[in-house]
């Protein structure tokens, strides 16, 4: 039986909150989550720092398999390979994941980041399914 709730509350992921990262749908091995980049988040080249996309799209990817975890289930990122294909300087970026795959206990996910209409991320993803 899938986890009890349909959206990512606020507080259930703190280093989220501190980015700024704000989830808009989630259910169904899918999510999408947005972000708006910060002074704060800028690298010393004067773009968005490419941790703060790698971080979106591992909440992404989380909360996308959260949806189709049972109660008893948690999970862990296993690897993400990411290509980020444009730098960003502003915008709005929006994260969409989704489960490819899910097996006992591994699970395949991917995720693309858009700003705009604009590509600037792919990801593929590996997590590990355990039980709490």
């Amino acid at each position: 039986m899938p986890k009890e709730f349909t959206e990512v509350p606020e507080g259930f992921n703190p280093f989220g909150d501190l980015l700024g990262i704000v989830f808009t749908a989630y259910g169904e091995g899918r999510s999408r989550c947005e972000l708006e980049p910060r002074r704060d988040l800028i690298n010393p080249h004067g773009v968005l720092h490419g941790g703060v996309i790698y971080s979106m799209v591992d909440f992404g990817m989380g909360a996308a398999l959260y949806s189709v975890m049972d109660e008893n289930e948690l999970c862990a990122t296993v690897e993400i390979k990411i290509t980020y294909l444009k730098s960003v300087r502003e915008g709005k970026l929006a994260c969409e994941s989704r489960v490819i795959d899910r097996r006992r206990r591994i699970a395949v996910l991917e995720s693309e980041v858009r700003n705009g209409e604009e590509i600037v991320a792919k990801a593929l993803g590996t997590f590990y399914v355990y039980e709490q």
